[in-house]
């Protein structure tokens, strides 16, 4: 007789759901109580990527989630391990991303009567207020079940994390219900329905944008992950209206389109009606307040969450549904009315533009030459490759960097671009671009600020133990935000870091390419090269560490102190030594 008894784990049982669901992909840092089930997931034909903390690797998951519409899925220890996955969780949740993050745990009654268990925690109830939904298992022969509910959550409305808590027993426990066919182990059926808005609210949308002599689409994040660029795009040319992407939306249509309102400020201001496409009226985009916006702009809301509607503004037109279902009804029935922008309101974006257009030039000329070698000297050559090179993945992170770098950096293809997202996490660079790189196949540019960098640097061994087409480029100005904030002669200042520091030299140490550049022509010179070695590479852009303010283009969220006359003091005190 075949002993069957490792089939019949829940350790198998878990490999085989993900695998029935079309999840092949792992990532993780294993330890106490996971290492022999990802061995065996291995074993089984997966394929798991291993990190060296468990936000990156959690990250890394959301990443695949956002990229293939299928959750990525995460592993981790317990407790500790849990925890440092707990923030990308939660940042994964804000945005959006499908994903499941599995964390092995101890076994309930122990930490129910606060025994004192290795690594102990109540991880299922600390999950809960950080994603979507948490679940445990508690039984073999409830893992496949488990595995449909959590994949069902993270894809289903709106897409976020699930929390999987496998205790220690239920990894090797046997399923012995012989009877049950496939051992409770299925794929899913439809796991995100689609849902269409009625014909009442197309029309009250259609009513509205018919009479608009300013409309505005902004494009969130959602719209990349639905894949409505066809829509989008057949909208946007049948109609004429301007559209303003968020950051992670950039590429649904090509950013040096016609009908790019690249004249940001005048747009939003003028606009009299905003429609909504997979974004949200949050910070970012000021809640959708004045003077920022129009006030009297009318509002319509593309999304799969009513809840999200009349969050910060009264919606005149709310569309439920998922995006793709709404379009398909909103594009041929706006069309059919033949609705066209005033071109007054196309003359004044275009003129705008232009005249931003030839301020920001003179930026970008100037860093060229800038002795004081800045931010626009080390990105302009990220740009240009990009615009020959469109289908190459762009993952960034910082302050200074990240906000130069999204209005320098045009992307001309959808889901291309990753970023920070809703939350403004740092130090998710490393587990996206892993991600990026393992589930597209294509090369990856990660462009960090060194102290975004600083968060997950350590990552640069995983990149390179798998040899990974990513290059890292590390804007060096030595602080956080810039780094000649030293307000105390005999201490560093709070926001100082080293501004001579050899990050390129981490990827030499685990056997990457490592480069380094400090001034417009050796950036020049070396990032195709590095790009196109589809090697893994870090190249540390040396700036001048005067460049960068605080915060930014949101410094007006770090609330600022009356320092001056502390700071006269301690000049005071110098000018007498």
């Amino acid at each position: 007789m075949v002993d069957d008894s490792l089939n019949r784990t829940g350790a198998s049982l878990l490999i085989d759901a993900l695998q029935k669901n079309g999840i092949n992909n792992l990532y993780g840092v294993v330890g106490i109580p996971i290492t022999d089930l990802a061995r065996l997931a291995e074993l089984r034909g997966m394929k798991y990527y291993g990190f060296r903390r468990e936000d990156s690797a959690v990250d890394a998951a959301a990443a695949a989630g956002f990229l293939t519409k299928k959750p990525g899925v995460a592993m981790t220890v317990s407790a500790p391990g849990f925890l440092n996955g707990l923030t990308a969780l939660a940042q994964a949740t804000k945005n959006c991303f499908p994903l499941i993050m599995i964390s092995g745990s101890s076994e309930r009654h122990i930490i129910d009567l606060a025994q004192g268990d290795y690594e102990g925690l109540d991880q299922y109830n600390v999950a809960k207020p950080f994603c979507k939904k948490a679940y445990r298992v508690d039984r073999a022969q409830d893992v496949g079940l488990a595995v449909a509910r959590a994949i069902r959550t993270a894809v289903s409305g709106r897409p976020g994390g699930v929390y999987l808590d496998l205790p220690a027993d239920t990894i090797a426990q046997l399923n012995d219900d012989l009877g049950e066919k496939n051992m409770g182990v299925y794929k899913l059926v439809d796991p995100a329905p689609l849902q269409e808005p009625s014909d009442d609210a197309i029309n009250r949308a259609v009513d509205i944008i018919k009479q608009a002599k300013k409309p505005l689409i902004i494009l969130g994040k959602g719209a990349a992950y639905d894949r409505t660029e066809k829509q989008v795009q057949e909208l946007i040319n049948k109609t004429d209206i301007p559209f303003l992407p968020m950051s992670m939306a950039k590429g649904l249509v090509p950013d040096d389109g016609k009908h790019s309102a690249a004249a940001r400020s005048l747009s939003l201001k003028n606009a009299d009606v905003v429609i909504l496409i997979g974004a949200r009226l949050n910070w970012m985009l000021s809640y959708g307040d004045a003077p920022q916006f129009n006030p009297e702009a009318k509002f319509i809301q593309l999304d799969i969450d009513a809840t999200q509607f009349d969050s910060a503004q009264k919606i005149s037109a709310p569309l439920q549904g998922d995006l793709t279902s709404i379009l398909n009804k909103l594009v041929p029935a706006l069309t059919a009315t033949g609705y066209k922008v005033p071109s007054d309101w196309l003359d004044a974006i275009a003129q705008d533009t232009a005249k931003n257009d030839a301020k920001f030039a003179k930026r970008i000329k100037a860093g060229e030459t800038n002795p004081e070698f800045g931010y626009y000297g080390a990105i302009e050559p990220i740009n240009d490759y990009f615009q020959e090179h469109p289908d190459t993945y762009l993952v960034s992170e910082g302050a200074n960097t990240l906000d130069i770098g999204r209005d320098m950096i045009g992307m001309k293809l959808p889901r291309h671009r990753l970023d920070t997202g809703t939350w403004g996490v740092m130090g998710v660079g490393m587990g996206y671009a892993i991600a990026t790189a393992v589930e597209t196949g294509k090369h990856v540019v990660a462009l960090d600020g060194d102290s975004a960098f600083g968060f997950d640097g350590m990552d640069v061994e995983t990149m390179c133990r798998y040899n990974l087409p990513i290059t890292v480029v590390v804007i060096n100005n030595g602080g956080i935000h810039n780094g000649v904030d030293n307000v105390v002669p005999d201490q560093l200042g709070p926001t100082t870091l080293d501004p001579t520091g050899r990050y390129d030299l981490i990827a030499k140490a685990f056997g990457g390419d490592n480069y380094y550049v400090t001034n417009y022509q050796e950036m020049k010179d070396t990032f195709a090269t590095a790009v196109e070695s589809g090697r893994p590479s870090i190249i540390n852009v040396q700036i001048d560490p005067s460049m960068g303010k605080e915060s930014g283009h949101i410094g007006n969220l770090n609330p600022e102190l009356n320092l001056k006359p502390l700071e006269e003091a301690e000049q005071k005190k110098i000018d007498k030594e």
